[in-house]
C-alpha cells in the first residue's frame, strides 16, 4: 500500500501520463471543509487564536480568497460530523491463495492509510484528514519523506499511524492568513503518484460514516500504467443509496467523469442507516470484473444517543428536518421509544465495549445489538478477462466465465489470515493489495454483525454458516419491519445474493454453553465450484468463524 514506488520502469508511459498532473494547472486537489451549513466549525478550538482575533472566524469554511475579512476555520476547529476520504483510481495487482497473480483495475487508498492497512474503515474526521505533508523544514515530502511520516516502524503495516490527505500541502497563493501555511486543498501531485500508482486494493478501500455525517469522498485519476493506451476515465457510483443526487451518483451520462490526472469530489450526506456498496459506472460490467468494487456502511443514530432518542429525533419527522439535518424515516420516529440501554457509546469496529452494544438499525428494541462488526465484500472473477485486460487485447464479455471466488479480495485459506497481504507489482515493490481480512472473531458471549454485500456481474452467491444460525435482520440497506413496525427478521442457514445486494446478518453465540472459547466454525459457500480457484485445491469463498475468551 505504502511502498517506496521509484517508477523506474515503463517510463515513456509514466511521461505522458504525467503531462497531465501539472504542478501549476493544479488538477490534483481534495476538498475537506472544517464547516458546513449543516455542520459549522467550532471556532473555540483553536487555542493558538483568541480575542479579536477569533472573533474573524466564521463558522462555515469558504472558498478562498475571503473578501468578507472573515478567516476560514483552522482543521482544529472540524466538526466531528465531517468525514472525508480521498482515494485513487487505476490499477495493480492482488496475489490469490493459489499463488496466481492477478492484475486488477481498481481504488487504491490516499488518505486514511493507517486506518486502511489495520482493516478500517479509511474514512476520517476532517481534523484528522487535514494533515500537511511538509517536512521539518518545511520543505514538501519526497517519496521517502512520505512513507517515513506513515511508517513508524513495523514491516507487517502494523506500525503505519498517518491518516491525513497524502499530498495535501500548504497553498502557496492563499490570502486568508499566513501565506503559505493554510491548507485549502492544494496538493503536491508527485507525493499522489508515488503513493497511488499501481497501488489497486481489492477490495477497494473501506468507507464507513456515521447517520447524519456529511461525507467528502475525493476520487483522483492516476491513470494505469499497465495499460498506457487507455486513457480510462474513473467515477464513484454510490449503489443502493436512497435519494442520491445525480451530480454525485457516477453515472457519467447524467454527471461528471474523471480524468486522468484530474481529482473531483463527491458529496453526500448519510441520511439512512445500513449497508451499502460502491463502484466505477464507467464500463460498469467491465470495471466491476476488473476489480473497482467496494463497501460503505452508515452507523445509525442509535448509536449515538443515550436514555431517549434525544433532540434531535424527537424532533425529526418524516416531513421536516430535525436539528442535525435528517428526516425520520425508522420505527423511531415518533420519538417517544426509549433506546435500548447502553447505547451510549461511540461507534467504530473494535470489541465489547464497556458502555453497551452497537446497533446495525435504529430498532428501539434493541434487537439489531451486536459486538463487533465484519463488513464483508463477496466477489468473483475470470482470470483469463484479468489477463487479457494486462494485454492489448479486446477482452471478451461473451465467454466470461469466473473461477476465482473471493471474501474481501480473499480466497481461502488467504481469508483466515489476519493482517494485510502485499503482493509485487511490476515495480519491484510490495504493495498491500488486499488489507481487509475475513477471519471472524466473535468474543465469548457475545454477537457479530456482519455486513454482507456483493457486486459480481455474473453469478449469485451463497454463503451458509455451519453451526451459527444467521440471524438476518437488514437486506438492501433496510431493517426488516413492515409498515405497521412488525419484526419481518429471519433465521436461516445460508443466504444468496445477487449482483447488488446485501444484507446484514447477526451470528448469536451468545449461549456459552453451545459457543464455549475455542470453537471454530465455518462460513462457506455450498456452491461446489466455488470453493476453490479454478477446480484447484486452493481459494474458494469460505471463511473461519472463531469464538475466542472474552477480555473485558
Amino acid at each position: 500500500m505504502f511502498s517506496q514506488n521509484r517508477l523506474h520502469i515503463l517510463l515513456p508511459a509514466l511521461a505522458a501520463l504525467l503531462l497531465c498532473v501539472d504542478v501549476q494547472a493544479q488538477s490534483f486537489r481534495v476538498q475537506c471543509p472544517s464547516g458546513t451549513t449543516l455542520h459549522p466549525a467550532d471556532t473555540s478550538k483553536d487555542p493558538s487564536v483568541t480575542g479579536s482575533a477569533q472573533a474573524k472566524y466564521d463558522k462555515i469554511t469558504l472558498p478562498l480568497p475571503r473578501t468578507d475579512g472573515l478567516l476560514n476555520p483552522t482543521p482544529a476547529m472540524a466538526n466531528p460530523h465531517i468525514k472525508c476520504q480521498q482515494i485513487s483510481g487505476g490499477d495493480g495487482f492482488a496475489t490469490m491463495a493459489d499463488g496466481t497473480q492477478t492484475y486488477l483495475f481498481s481504488f487504491g487508498p490516499l488518505s486514511g492509510l493507517s486506518n486502511i492497512v489495520n482493516g478500517q474503515p479509511g474514512t476520517v474526521a476532517a481534523s484528522e484528514f487535514l494533515q500537511s505533508n511538509l517536512d521539518s523544514r518545511n520543505g514538501p515530502l519526497d517519496t521517502d519523506g512520505v512513507l517515513q511520516a506513515v511508517k513508524v516502524g513495523a514491516p507487517d503495516g502494523a506500525g503505519y499511524a498517518f491518516n491525513g490527505a497524502i499530498g495535501l500541502v500548504p497553498d502557496v497563493q492563499a490570502v486568508d492568513g499566513v501565506v503559505g501555511t493554510e491548507l485549502t486543498g492544494h496538493v503536491d501531485p508527485r507525493l499522489i503518484m508515488d503513493v497511488g500508482v499501481m497501488n489497486g486494493n481489492i477490495p477497494a478501500p473501506l468507507i464507513a460514516v456515521d447517520e447524519g455525517d456529511e461525507l467528502f469522498l475525493t476520487l483522483t485519476n492516476v491513470g494505469m500504467i499497465m495499460r498506457p493506451d487507455l486513457f480510462e476515465q474513473h467515477t464513484i457510483h454510490f449503489h443502493g443509496y436512497a435519494n442520491a443526487s445525480s451530480f454525485y451518483d457516477g453515472v457519467p451520462d447524467a454527471s461528471v467523469a474523471i480524468n486522468i490526472g484530474g481529482s473531483f469530489t463527491y458529496y453526500y450526506l448519510a441520511p439512512e442507516a445500513g449497508t451499502y456498496m460502491w463502484h466505477c459506472h464507467i464500463s460498469p460490467p467491465e470495471h466491476l470484473q476488473m476489480g473497482m468494487v467496494g463497501q460503505i456502511y452508515v452507523r445509525p443514530k442509535q448509536n449515538q444517543q443515550s436514555g431517549d432518542l434525544g433532540a434531535a429525533l424527537k424532533a425529526a419527522n418524516q416531513n421536516s428536518p430535525g436539528s442535525d439535518g435528517i428526516h425520520c424515516n425508522d420505527v423511531l420516529c415518533a420519538g417517544q421509544t426509549p433506546l435500548p440501554a447502553g447505547a451510549n457509546q461511540t461507534s467504530g469496529n473494535t470489541g465489547v465495549t464497556a458502555s453497551g452494544k452497537k446497533y446495525a438499525y435504529n430498532d428501539g428494541d434493541g434487537s439489531t445489538a451486536y459486538d463487533v462488526e465484519y463488513p464483508i465484500q463477496m466477489h468473483g472473477f475470470d482470470p483469463n478477462f484479468h489477463f487479457v485486460g494486462m494485454t492489448f487485447n479486446p477482452e471478451s464479455f461473451v465467454d466470461t466465465k469466473d473461477k476465482f471466488f473471493l471474501l474481501n479480495g480473499r480466497s481461502y485459506p488467504d481469508t483466515i489470515q489476519s493482517g494485510p497481504l502485499s503482493t509485487q507489482a511490476t515495480d519491484g515493490t510490495p504493495h498491500f493489495s488486499q488489507p481487509l481480512s475475513a477471519l471472524i472473531t466473535i468474543p465469548e458471549g457475545g454477537k457479530a454483525l456482519l455486513r454482507l454485500s456483493d457486486l459480481n456481474v455474473t453469478e449469485y452467491h451463497t454463503l451458509a454458516s455451519l453451526g451459527i444460525p444467521m440471524h438476518v435482520v437488514g437486506m438492501n440497506a433496510r431493517l426488516l419491519r413492515d409498515l405497521d413496525g412488525n419484526n419481518m427478521d429471519y433465521y436461516t442457514n445460508s443466504i444468496t445474493l445477487a449482483g447488488g445486494e446485501s444484507v446484514d446478518v447477526i451470528l448469536d453465540a451468545s449461549d456459552k454453553t453451545a459457543y464455549p472459547a475455542g470453537r471454530i466454525f465455518y462460513l462457506y459457500t455450498p456452491q461446489l465450484d466455488h470453493l476453490s480457484n479454478d477446480a484447484e485445491n486452493f481459494g474458494g469463498m469460505m471463511t473461519e468463524v472463531r469464538i475466542v475468551a472474552n477480555s473485558n
